[in-house]
C-alpha cells in the first residue's frame, strides 16, 4: 500500500507533467478563435486562396512534425525533463510572436507574404514545442507511473490537451463576447494568442521542481538516484528495488542491441499506425473549425464560440470516463467502442451534409463524435505510445511514431478547406470510413496492456524479433 505522502507525490509530478499536453491543446485550438482574423488580415487581403488558407491554418503542424522527429534525440541525451524545458520555451516564444508577428521588421496593418511568412515561423516555432512536448510528456508519465495506475495517470494526459483546448474556448469567447467584429480582427486575435503566455511561463517554472525519470537515469548509470526516485513513487524500498531490477534487466538484454528495429519492425509499424488512425478519423477538424462549422449551421460569431464551449465541456466528461476506466476495461475494448461511436458520428453528418440538413441534428452526431473520441482514441492511443515501446528504443520509436501522428494531422487539417468545397458529405464519409478501419486495426493487432510493468510488455516483442506478427489477443 501506498502512503498518502507518495500517492501526492506521484500525482504532483504527474500533474505538472500534464501542463505540457494543456500547453499542446492550448497552441492547437487557439487557432480555432483566430483563424478568421488572421485570413482577413493575411490572406484575403493579399488575395491568397484556400489552400494558403488550409495552410496557415495548419502551419503549426508542420512545427509539430520537427519536434516530434527531434523529440527521441533530446530525450535520449538530455533527458525527459531537460527536453520538457526546452519545449516551454518554444510555446512562450511562439505566444509572444503570433500575437506580435510584426515585432521589428513589419508595420502593424500592412500586411505583406514576408509577414504572413514570419507569422508562420512563429506558430512553426510553438508546433515544435508542441511535438517535442507530445513525445516526451506521456513517455515522462509512463516511466514514471507506477503500472496499476499508468493507464490512468497517462490519460490525464488527455485530459491536459482537452482541458486546455477547453480554457482557450473559455478565453476567445471571453475576448470576442460584447466585441464588434472590426476589434476582434484588429486586436482582438492577438489576445488570443498572447494568453498562452502564462501557461507556458507556468509550465517552465514548475518544470524545476520535478524529477528526471528512474529509467532514464538508469539508462546513464546513475542508478542510486533511480533508486531513490522509485522509492518514492513506489512507497517501499524493497519494491523500488525490484523494479530497478527489471530495469537493468531490460537495459542490459544481450539479445536486443537497441537498435529501432532490434525488437522486430511490428512495434513500430503499429505505433505508426496507432498514431495515423488517431488523426485519419477527423478529430482535429472538428477542433481546429469548430466555430466555423457551427456558423455554418446559422449561428452568429458569438453562438458559434458558445456551442465551441458545449463541446469543450463534453470532451472532458469522456475524457475522465476513459480515465476511470482505462486500468478497469483494458485499452483494446475502449478504443473498439470509441472507433464504432465515431463512425456512427461521422456517416451521420455526412448523410445530413448530403441532403443538405442543417440544424441541432448536425450538432448533436459531432457531440457525439467527439465524444466518442475522447473516451477512446483521444486517451488510450497516448497510453499504448507511452507503453508499447521498449526501454532501449523507446526515445527514438517515440519520436518516429509521434512525428507520423502530425504528420497525419497536418494532412488532414491542411485539406479540410478544399475537400470541403468539393463535397462536405465526401469530406466527413471518409473520416467515418477511418473509423471503421480503426475498429480492424485494433482488433488484429494491438495487444492489451493493462496491469503489466513497461518490462513485462518487452515480452511480448522479444518473441517476435525476427518477422512480423499479428495480434489477435
Amino acid at each position: 500500500m501506498k502512503s498518502k505522502t507518495t500517492t501526492s507525490y506521484v500525482i504532483s509530478i504527474t500533474l505538472i507533467a500534464t501542463l505540457g499536453g494543456l500547453l499542446f491543446g492550448y497552441d492547437t485550438a487557439v487557432i480555432s478563435g483566430a483563424e478568421q482574423s488572421v485570413q482577413l488580415y493575411l490572406i484575403d487581403s493579399l488575395g491568397l486562396g484556400s489552400w494558403v488558407h488550409g495552410l496557415t491554418v495548419s502551419s503549426a503542424l508542420i512545427g509539430c512534425i520537427i519536434g516530434g522527429l527531434i523529440s527521441g534525440l533530446f530525450s535520449n541525451n538530455i533527458g525527459r525533463k531537460n527536453s520538457l524545458i526546452i519545449a516551454a520555451s518554444l510555446f512562450f516564444v511562439s505566444a509572444l510572436g503570433s500575437a506580435y508577428p510584426e515585432f521589428l521588421f513589419f508595420n502593424v496593418g500592412e500586411p505583406s507574404v514576408s509577414l504572413l511568412i514570419m507569422f508562420n515561423l512563429y506558430r512553426i516555432i510553438g508546433g515544435i514545442g508542441v511535438g517535442m512536448a507530445s513525445a516526451i510528456s506521456p513517455t515522462y508519465i509512463g516511466e514514471i507511473a507506477p503500472q496499476e495506475v499508468r493507464g490512468k495517470l497517462v490519460s490525464w494526459y488527455q485530459f491536459a490537451i482537452i482541458f486546455g483546448q477547453l480554457v482557450v474556448y473559455f478565453v476567445n469567447w471571453g475576448i470576442v463576447n460584447g466585441q464588434s467584429s472590426e476589434w476582434v480582427n484588429d486586436i482582438g486575435w492577438r489576445y488570443m494568442f498572447a494568453s498562452e503566455t502564462i501557461p507556458a511561463l507556468l509550465f517552465f517554472i514548475l518544470l524545476f521542481y520535478v524529477p528526471e525519470t528512474p529509467r532514464y537515469l538508469a539508462s546513464q548509470n546513475n542508478e542510486d538516484k533511480a533508486l531513490s526516485i522509485l522509492e518514492k513513487i513506489n512507497g517501499s524500498k524493497d519494491r523500488a528495488k525490484l523494479v530497478l531490477s527489471d530495469i537493468r534487466t531490460s537495459l542490459n538484454a544481450k539479445d536486443t542491441t537497441g537498435k529501432l528495429f532490434s525488437y522486430g519492425k511490428t512495434v513500430i509499424v503499429v505505433g505508426i499506425l496507432l498514431s495515423v488512425f488517431q488523426q485519419f478519423v477527423g478529430i482535429n477538424v472538428a477542433l481546429y473549425y469548430a466555430p466555423r462549422i457551427f456558423e455554418s449551421m446559422g449561428a452568429g460569431a458569438n453562438a458559434s464560440m458558445l456551442q465551441t464551449v458545449v463541446m469543450g465541456i463534453v470532451n472532458v466528461i469522456f475524457t475522465v470516463i476513459a480515465i476511470q476506466t482505462v486500468d478497469k476495461w483494458g485499452r483494446k475494448p475502449l478504443l473498439i467502442v470509441g472507433s464504432i461511436g465515431m463512425a456512427i458520428g461521422m456517416f451521420g453528418v455526412s448523410i445530413l451534409a448530403q441532403n443538405e440538413i442543417i440544424g441541432i441534428w448536425t450538432l448533436v452526431f459531432i457531440i457525439f463524435y467527439t465524444a466518442s473520441y475522447m473516451m477512446s482514441w483521444g486517451p488510450i492511443c497516448w497510453v499504448l505510445l507511452s507503453e508499447i515501446f521498449p526501454n532501449k528504443i523507446r526515445g527514438q520509436a517515440m519520436a518516429i511514431a509521434v512525428a507520423g501522428q502530425w504528420a497525419a494531422n497536418f494532412l488532414i487539417s491542411s485539406t479540410y478547406p478544399p475537400m470541403m468545397e468539393f463535397s462536405g458529405s465526401m469530406t466527413y464519409g471518409f473520416y467515418g470510413l477511418m473509423s471503421v478501419l480503426s475498429i480492424i486495426f485494433v482488433w488484429k493487432m494491438i495487444p492489451e496492456t493493462k496491469g503489466k510493468s513497461l518490462e513485462q510488455l518487452e515480452d511480448i516483442w522479444k518473441k517476435d524479433s525476427t518477422e512480423e506478427k499479428v495480434f489477435n489477443l
